[in-house]
Formats: C-alpha cells, sequence, structure tokens
C-alpha cells in the first residue's frame, strides 16, 4: 500500500494519523505494532480446569474479556487453540463485542479476546497509536503464557471503528494476524506494513453511520490494488454485524489457507 492509501477515510480526507507511513519505522508501539507472539513450541494442551484456563468467559487483567470454549469432547486430540481478537466500536465495550461471534464460536479450538479501549473509542482515533496497542500487547502476552496458540491461527476481527481499528493493526501486524475481519469499517491507517493477511470486510448498503460509498466501496479497492486477498460482502441493512455474516467470516477465516 503507498502512503496516499493509509489513513484516508469517509470522504477521501485525511485519516487520524499525524504522520504518514514510513517503512522505515521501528517495531514499537507508536508505530501500532505488537510484540506478543504465540510460542513456535507451545506447551501440552491441559485439561479445563478453574480460573482463566477454563471453559467460560474470563475477565483479564487490562479490561478485557477472554472466551474459553469447552473442550471438543473425551478422547479429543490435543491441539493449540486458534485466537481472534474482537474488537466493540465507539462507545462500546468488550462484552457487545464477544456477542457478534461468540453465538458462531463453535469450535472447541477457539478463544475469543475481547480488549476494551482506554477511552470511549480506539486511541489511533483520537490521534495516534498509543495506550490501547501497548494495553492489547500486554494482554496478548499474557494469554500467550497460559494457552498455546497456534501462530498460524491468530486473527483480529471489529466492528465500525473497531473494524477500522482492526484493518489498522492487521495491515501493520500481518506477522502476527493472518486475517482481518472488518464488519462496516470506516478507514485505515496503519503506520507500517509487515506481513500480507487475509482479509474479510462486510458493509450495508443503508449503513447511515459509515457510508458504504465512502468507507468499504473506497478501501476495499485499495487494499485489492495493494496486493492483499480481499472477500467483500455487501448486505441490504445499516451499520450492524448480521449474525449470517459473522458465520461467513468466521468460515472463510477456519477454512481458507493459512497466510505465507
Amino acid at each position: 500500500m503507498t502512503g496516499t492509501d493509509a489513513g484516508e477515510g469517509a470522504g477521501g480526507a485525511p485519516g487520524p494519523e499525524r504522520a504518514r507511513p514510513h517503512p522505515e519505522a521501528g517495531d514499537d508501539v507508536p508505530h501500532g505494532r505488537l510484540s506478543a507472539r504465540p510460542s513456535a513450541s507451545p506447551p501440552p494442551v491441559s485439561p479445563p480446569g478453574a480460573g482463566e484456563g477454563g471453559p467460560g468467559t474470563h475477565r483479564l487483567e487490562g479490561r478485557a474479556l477472554l472466551r474459553v470454549p469447552p473442550p471438543s469432547g473425551a478422547g479429543a486430540p490435543a491441539r493449540p487453540y486458534w485466537l481472534v481478537v474482537v474488537l466493540h466500536g465507539a462507545g462500546g465495550t468488550a462484552e457487545q463485542a464477544l456477542t457478534w461471534l461468540l453465538p458462531q464460536a463453535g469450535s472447541g479450538r477457539l478463544l475469543l479476546l475481547a480488549p476494551q479501549a482506554t477511552g470511549s473509542t480506539w486511541d489511533v482515533v483520537g490521534g495516534g497509536y498509543g495506550p490501547d496497542v501497548a494495553r492489547l500487547d500486554a494482554v496478548l502476552h499474557g494469554v500467550f503464557r497460559r494457552f498455546p496458540v497456534d501462530p498460524e491461527g491468530v486473527a483480529v476481527a471489529g466492528f465500525s471503528d473497531g473494524a477500522s481499528y482492526a484493518l489498522s493493526l492487521g495491515l501493520a501486524n500481518g506477522d502476527l494476524f493472518g486475517a482481518v475481519l472488518a464488519f462496516s469499517p470506516g478507514f485505515m491507517a496503519p503506520m507500517v506494513h509487515r506481513g500480507h493477511p487475509r482479509i474479510f470486510v462486510s458493509h450495508g448498503r443503508d449503513d447511515p453511520v459509515l457510508p458504504v460509498g465512502t468507507c468499504s466501496r473506497r478501501l476495499v479497492p485499495r487494499l485489492a490494488q495493494s496486493g492483499y486477498a480481499v472477500t467483500y460482502r455487501e448486505f441490504g441493512g445499516g451499520n450492524e454485524v448480521p449474525p449470517e455474516l459473522a458465520t461467513e467470516a468466521l468460515r472463510w477465516w477456519v477454512d481458507g489457507p493459512r497466510a505465507a
């Protein structure tokens, strides 16, 4: 993606970034970079038990929620988990973010991690990367210490402002996130580009908050022109995540090829 592509949102106006993308930037929080990585040799999967390792929804330090699935069944082979980070919209909550994917997340291998923004929305919308990147990185470090996660099975998803943030973080951290699931994004503002994640975008044709014509219909061609593999779905609706599209997006991610 070229410098003129990033940081552009509705109407083609400059996005929230205070500086243009620059490939020589360091791998640090101000550039939206996450340092946490799954273990290349994860510990053996242990049976679910009490605390954060057992099935259910757990509140983590850093105001994040982690949904651990029930076991696949007696005698099932122990395998690393897959993980999807789910980002809420402006004024939303981590609890709301879980509701979009939880009904579709039937796999016994799928962890859902929903962080809470430090403000009413994500840091980059207010002026630049910082506290939310640092918070998410710390939470991911903790999850990766406690759970074996497949390095090729990590994705980031989001809705509305969360979708814009998912695109921004996903393009900057494609060496961590093999896929981005963006439901009704408004912009993308990566400061650096690492890796080459696959991208799923959906948007309602009647969205009154983030009009599709000035948002996804501009973003998707730019992503495709930059060489990203993009799957795009428009639907007859507004600013929402239809359950059938959440299901399709998860299947697209789980069943699709892993990132190179």
